[in-house]
């Protein structure tokens, strides 16, 4: 009898094994499927984007790096040394840390990063005079992209 539930629970293991790792092949969804009809390369959205601070788009590029499975956060080579840092607007979404290296396609919200180095946000205080704060942005990675649907292309 323990033979038994041995078997099947070894059985049972390794269907949930292969499952997870046939799941990354291409045309694996995660969240709800991207419409890439006018996908632009992650390496282009920021000349894209141009002066806009918000678009609405589907860009294409690899993952370099999983930061956190639950809640979908990665990071997408922009070239140059330049990263995208992206997650999902549904925090239930978990993707798994074996999407690193896959080229995807994503649809979502690309934003730049907002900087108030020109102390705006203290406009009108005379008492200070000097700008009070620095703000240390990392040139490499200025957008973020929330995304609603991914798609591994390759």
């Amino acid at each position: 009898m323990k033979a038994i539930t041995f078997l099947l629970a070894l059985a049972m293991s390794a269907s949930a094994f292969a499952q997870r790792h046939e799941a990354l092949s291409h045309g694996t969804v995660f969240g709800s499927k991207p419409n890439d009809a006018a996908t632009i390369k992650a390496a282009n959205l920021e000349s894209y984007m141009a002066k806009k601070a918000r678009i609405s788009t589907t860009i294409s590029g690899e993952v370099t790096k999983v930061t956190k499975s639950k809640g979908g956060w990665f990071e997408i080579d922009a070239g140059n040394g330049k990263t995208i840092a992206a997650h999902f607007r549904d925090y239930k979404i978990s993707i798994p840390e074996a999407l690193k290296g896959k080229h995807i396609i994503a649809e979502g919200v690309a934003a730049k990063q907002f900087i108030a180095d020109d102390m705006q946000h203290m406009a009108g205080d005379t008492a200070r005079g000097k700008k009070q704060h620095r703000v240390n942005t990392n040139p490499k990675q200025r957008i973020t992209f929330e995304v609603s649907g991914l798609m591994v292309e390759r």
